[in-house]
């Protein structure tokens, strides 16, 4: 058994972007786990409408 792990998780989120408004997309994040543990997000990312990769740094989160 692996004391830590590094997973990969997708889910749907709402985001928000200055051009766009508010959208729906996918969120991929990147964690490391210690004993099944999340306790680290290594990298997020997300997938834009045009099928292009982007980080999540440059959309906020809606509230």
């Amino acid at each position: 058994m692996k004391l830590i792990t590094v997973k990969r998780q997708t889910k749907d989120e709402k985001r928000h972007t200055p051009k766009m408004g508010e959208l729906l997309t996918k969120v991929t994040y990147i964690k490391k786990h210690f004993l099944s543990i999340p306790y680290k997000t290594l990298h997020k990312y997300r997938e834009t409408y045009y099928g292009e990769i982007k980080d999540c740094e440059a959309c906020n989160l809606a509230r």
